[in-house]
Formats: C-alpha cells, structure tokens, sequence
C-alpha cells in the first residue's frame, strides 16, 4: 500500500499545539498584526455621550463611574481623557469634583458647541482641552445651518482660535464624517486647523465621528463609508498627528467595535468609547470592548480588568438591564448549558473558555442545569459555585446521583424552565450541607 506522503498527501502528526504564543489562557488572547501597532489609547465619553443617550447621572454616580474608569485604565493611562458637558450647574459640579479628586488620568476634558459663549465655560472651568462640535458633512451644513460650506467653517474656526489663543486643547469632532465630502471639505478643514496649531504652538485633535453607525471596516467600499481609508486619507493629506486622532462610531448597524478596531489599525491613535456602549439610538463603542482590544494587542499589564465586573454590578444599581448574552458580563457570558461541553469543561476549561475568566475578570464560568443535564452538570455546579476540587471525589459520591434524579424529575411531574442557581443551593443544601456551611464565602456568587 502506498503511504500518504508517496500519494503527496500532507502526513498527519499527532504533535500537540495549543498556539500558547496565541491563547495564554490566564489573560485575554493575543493578537498578532503583520505591521506594528503604534501608540495608541482609549478615551471615554460615559458622562457625556452615554448620559446623553441614557439616562441623567447624578453627582455621585457620575464620580462613581469616574473612579472606576480610573482604575480600570490604569496609572499609565490607557484611558486617557473622559468628556464632561458644561452646561448646568451639576454638570459644573461634576467637573470641579473629578479635578478635586486629583488622579492623573482619565483627564476631564469638556464638550461644547461651536460658539464663544460656550467656549468661555471652558476657559471658566480652567480644562486643558474640550472637544468642539463641528457638524462636517451636508446634510448638517445645508439642512441644520442652512448656509454656505466657507461660512459653516468660518464660524468653527472662530471659536478653535479662541480656544488657542487662551492655551487650550480644541479637539474638533467632525461629525458625520462617514457622510461628507472628504477631500472637498474634511481634508481642507483639517488642514487649517494644522496651521493654526502650528502658529499658536497648541496641538489640536480631530474626532472622525460616524455619527449614524454607517461605516464600514473594509477598504473596498471607498470613502467615505471605509474606515480604513477614511482614517488613512486625512491623516496623509492633511498632516495631523495620528496621535491627535481620534475615531468615535456607533452602531446602528452592529458594525461599532469593528470599525473602532479599523481605526486603530489605521492610525488614528484615539478610540472614543462608553462603558457598555451606552449612547444616541443604538449606543456606542463599548468601553469594555476595546479594553479587551487593547490588551490583546498591548497586553494587559496596565489595565486592571476586573474593573469591567465592578463597572457592571454598578450599572445594575442604576438600573441598568444587560442581555443574557452581553460579552463579558451578561448572565450567559461565561455560562454553559449542552451536557458534553460540561463534561469536557470539566476535563479542561480551556475547551470552551476563550480564557479564565476569574482571573482576568474575576467571574466565575457557569452551568445552566434542565432535564438535558447530566452528572458531570451537576459535578461542575458544585465545583464553580462552591470551588471544590477534588472533582473524582464528587463524581463518585453518589448523592450527586441523588441530585441529578431529583432534577429530572421535577422536570418529570411538567417543570419547563431551568434551575436557578437558588434552587441548586438548596438541592446543595439538601444533600451536602457540609460544603454549603463550609463555603459561606460563595453565596455572593449566587445571584
């Protein structure tokens, strides 16, 4: 018989790889790019964007929220900036306690309108930097302004040049800028903003903002719906610092992380988020997200991760509903429900974990049990829930066995829905009451 390798088939080998250069397990996967990924940074517009599209936010949950970012970014400062409006006495308030506060980063930095009156607050407040709104593309210039391009931009110079002139950071969102006319229009506005920083020695940021969800992260559709080349085309023809780049997306149409992610990739060093992807119409880019992003790219080592599980129990205090399927945080995030995936779970977590999520986001994987559930649902339950080890041990004791028919038959005499995690800790504390009073520490686990 002639082998495979006399046929010219590839020979089979039966060496493992698990690709540990890829997939750690103990942090988040790593991203490989051909090219090197340059500097880059997260910044937040929670308190401004996802209020505005939320709901209003009061003086402590907005310090609140403020204090988790900075700890979720880190001392070097991965998020770097957190927008803040200006416009009411709260707003004001919310302003000067983040300053009071004294961490380094995220800076608070403000948001106002294209006006002197507004830019005045700014001056009042003593920022360092406040992003401008600046409406880019025709459907705004023509039907909200209802005047000549030249004229719509003159006025947004006026108040970039006031805001220089006093030594403050204008960072200029085009907004709608994946409906604008980019050569005609978007590249010659960002060349001039180039020139008046050069003449008055104070940087300024653009923000390409999607504002309706509609880019795409392929190069193939052209401008100005490509990110890619979107990003690319005004960063070469007009001569801004990628560093003073920053792209804002939402998701109309579900394309959000992937187009932030494009934008990375394409230079624009800024990626303007929310924490949950909070916002206008169907939200923004989720904060979280591109912490995710940025870690597998930069690794993990500035952030502290965990801060996303404390960032969602605070969510859920405001009354905040997450999908059972949210990435991250979601009740079914980390959750397995099919026998066999359990049993090889229980082999290895790796088979079905992307990595650990207790020790990158301190959330324990989970098991839905039914009637589809088997002993080794039951045995992992016990373990996750009360962080038992000695799994031989439970797969022999035979009141596991007691559990599962108890299980089945509730679903027997008609029961339709799942097992709480309620119900099994008093299945638990039915037929194990030594480990229930032994572990009183994991009842926090059982939401």
């Amino acid at each position: 018989m002639i082998g495979q390798e006399e046929q010219g088939e590839p020979i089979l080998s039966e060496e493992r790889n698990y690709f540990r250069d890829i997939f750690p397990f103990d942090v988040p996967p790593i991203a490989k790019y051909q090219k090197p990924i340059n500097k880059i940074w997260i910044t937040d517009t929670t308190l401004r964007d996802g209020q505005q599209g939320w709901k209003t936010f009061s003086v402590e949950e907005s310090l609140k929220i403020y204090e988790i970012l900075s700890a979720m970014g880190g001392k070097k400062g991965v998020i770097k900036t957190t927008e803040l409006f200006l416009y009411t006495k709260k707003d004001r308030e919310v302003v000067r306690k983040i300053k009071g506060l004294g961490f380094e980063y995220p800076k608070p930095v403000g948001w106002i309108r294209s006006a002197l009156k507004d830019a005045e607050m700014v001056v009042e407040e003593k920022l360092e930097e406040s992003t401008v709104l600046c409406s880019i593309s025709d459907y705004h210039i023509y039907s909200k302004f209802n005047m000549a391009r030249s004229k719509v931009l003159e006025k947004y110079l006026e108040t970039v040049e006031y805001l220089l002139k006093k030594g403050i950071i204008p960072k200029c969102t085009l907004e709608d800028t994946t409906r604008s006319d980019i050569r005609n229009v978007v590249v010659p506005f960002v060349r001039k903003l180039v020139r008046l920083s050069e003449r008055y020695k104070v940087p300024v940021k653009i923000k390409i903002a999607d504002t309706l969800g509609v880019g795409l992260p392929f190069r193939e559709v052209g401008l100005p719906r490509s990110i890619p080349v979107l990003v690319e085309t005004i960063i070469q023809e007009s001569g801004i610092d990628p560093e003073n780049v920053e792209f804002h997306g939402h998701n109309d149409l579900f394309m959000v992380t992937a187009n932030h992610l494009a934008a990375w990739l394409s230079g624009a060093a800024l990626s303007n988020c929310t924490l949950f992807g909070i916002g206008e119409r169907s939200g923004n880019c989720p904060l979280e997200a591109m912490l995710l992003e940025y870690s597998m790219i930069k690794g993990s080592g500035d952030l502290n991760l965990k801060e996303i599980t404390r960032a969602a129990n605070l969510f859920s205090e405001m009354n905040f509903y997450f999908p059972e399927h949210y990435p991250l945080v979601g009740s079914n995030a980390f959750r397995t429900k099919a026998g066999i995936h359990i049993d090889a779970l229980l082999k290895n977590p790796e088979v079905y974990l992307p990595f650990d999520p207790i020790r990158v986001l301190g959330i324990w994987p989970k098991v839905t049990i039914d009637q589809y559930s088997g002993r080794a649902s039951v045995v992992y339950w016990i373990r996750a829930y009360l962080n038992l080890d000695n799994d031989d041990d439970l797969k022999r004791d035979p009141r596991v066995a007691e559990i599962h028919q108890a299980i089945l038959k509730a679903y027997d005499e008609g029961r339709q829905t799942p097992f709480t995690d309620a119900e099994m800790l008093e299945l638990m504390r039915k037929y194990f009451p030594e480990h229930v009073n032994a572990n009183n520490s994991t009842r926090a686990m059982i939401q």
